[in-house]
């Protein structure tokens, strides 16, 4: 009975760090996992952020068309570099610290109304995950709206 006894114990003593081992092992890929999740958020919500920044920037220049006066009769006409001045400097949080690049253009040739203007927005994500090459993914969104006035 004794030697039952001294194999049982030798045996529990020799699996005693496996445990610790195999917590490691585990929590290490679920960290990885955890911070790849937050990666993956952080892009949805850079998605969202330039989806918001392209529609903000066509209802800037649909209602500042060729025919726009303010209050005090005063010409409140945008140019497409004002549009694009105006969307990079919203001042949507910028998480990612990526590189936005917005582009105006009036596909029907003025800024009269009823003609459209399209805003696109171009933003480069980088991805910030340990072990993974550091590039960026290139997000777009584009609103497209008819000027108003």
């Amino acid at each position: 009975m004794a030697s039952r006894t001294a194999v049982a114990s030798e045996t529990a003593q020799s699996e005693a760090g496996q445990s610790l081992i195999e917590f490691a092992m585990i929590f290490s890929i679920l960290i990885g996992l955890i911070f790849a999740f937050i990666e993956l958020c952080l892009a949805f919500y850079s998605f969202g952020m330039i989806s918001e920044s392209a529609r903000e920037g066509s209802r800037y220049a649909m209602v500042r068309g060729s025919t726009c006066v303010n209050g005090a009769k005063a010409s409140c006409v945008v140019t497409a570099s004002q549009v694009n001045s105006y969307v990079s400097g919203l001042g949507f949080p910028n998480i990612g610290g990526g590189k936005i690049n917005v582009t105006t253009t009036y596909p029907d040739g003025n800024e009269n109304p009823g003609s459209r203007v399209h805003v696109q927005v171009t933003y480069q994500f980088p991805i910030t995950l340990p072990f993974v090459p550091s590039r960026a993914i290139s997000i777009a969104s584009t609103s497209e709206m008819n000027i108003v006035q």
